[in-house]
Formats: structure tokens, sequence, C-alpha cells
């Protein structure tokens, strides 16, 4: 059983990572208490509306860590360059180097997307929409930097599902490696 946990911050990551295992459907109140070590009673007290609480406060929290580390700095960057290369950095370490899933791309797709759709789109269109103007500002056209943007996002989400459909983090590694210049590769 898992150390008990009394502070509400410090569950948001047990709980995320029970979602990302299991998804929204799966993760059952047994399997969420034996993550964090609270009862269902000690489970509801710090989250009243349940599992549904518990996996909104677990996307809100992988929102602020995007927005700080990610598009912000895309946003806010003036070196494209280096913007994209602190972005890749970022994802990589993010996903564990391809062993950890896309939570919100596991939301995405499974029965609960519809109850979770403004935290999952705006995730993704805020990604794209940030990388998108800061491949814009290293001179190419709004139509190219929003096509990249989106093959990045593309990338960066079908290198997580193949690398762990095949058991290969490596390939997850790999494909962060050629992204950076991919992205800023000047049009043909």
């Amino acid at each position: 059983m898992a150390k008990p946990v009394s502070d509400r911050a410090d569950l948001l990551p047990l709980l995320a990572e029970v979602f990302r295992a299991h998804g929204y459907e799966g993760a059952t109140l047994a399997l969420l208490g034996g993550a964090t070590g609270l009862g269902k009673g000690s489970l509801y007290h710090f989250f009243p509306g349940g599992k549904a609480q518990m996996a909104a406060e677990v996307l809100a929290e992988i929102d602020r860590w995007f927005e700080v580390n990610i598009f912000a700095p895309l946003r806010t960057s003036d070196d494209p360059a280096r913007a994209v290369a602190t972005m890749i950095g970022a994802v990589d370490s993010y996903f564990r180097s391809g062993q950890r899933v896309c939570l919100v791309g596991v939301i995405a797709l499974g029965a609960s997307r519809d109850m979770f759709a403004v935290q999952v789109q705006g995730y993704f269109a805020r990604w794209n929409d940030a990388l998108a103007r800061v491949l814009g500002r290293s001179g190419l056209s709004a139509r190219v930097a929003r096509r990249r943007s989106t093959d990045a996002l593309v990338t960066i989400q079908g290198a997580l599902v193949l690398a762990r459909a095949l058991g290969d983090s490596r390939i997850f590694g790999q494909t962060m490696a050629n992204l950076t210049a991919r992205l800023l590769a000047r049009p043909e």
C-alpha cells in the first residue's frame, strides 16, 4: 500500500498515474485510494466531486505545468530555435523519454472525452498556437508554421503511442532528436 498523503497537492501526481494507467473509466476508487493511501471517505474529503473532480484537477495541474514550461516560453521567446529546443527538452523530460503516456491524450481517446472536452481541446489548441507563432517568428509563413506545428503535435503523440506499443522508448528519443531540425528547416 502507498504511504498515506495528507496534502492535496501531493495527491494530484499520484492520481494522475492511476488515470494514465487505467484511463478515466478504469480508474476505480479502489485504485485511486490504493495509489494515495486514502480510503474512499478521505478521497471524498479532498475531492467532494468524486472521480470527475479528481480528473479535472489533475488535468488542470498538467495544464499549469505545460503553460509554465512549454506554452509561455514558446509565446514569449525572442529566439525561435532556442524556444523549440527548450520545448523538445521539456517534452522529453515530462514524458520521461517516452516512458510516460500523455494523460490528456488518454482522456481524448476515452469514453470520458466529452466530460473534459474543454480542457483537452484547450491544451492542444494552446500548444499548437504557441508553437505555430514561434515558428512564424523564425521566418516561416503562417500557413507553413501552422502545418509544421500540427505535424509536431501529431509526431509527439504518435511517438508516445508507438514507443509504448512496441515497448521501446528509443523511438520517442529518436523522434524528439529529429523534430527540432524538421520544425525549423527552411521551406522547400
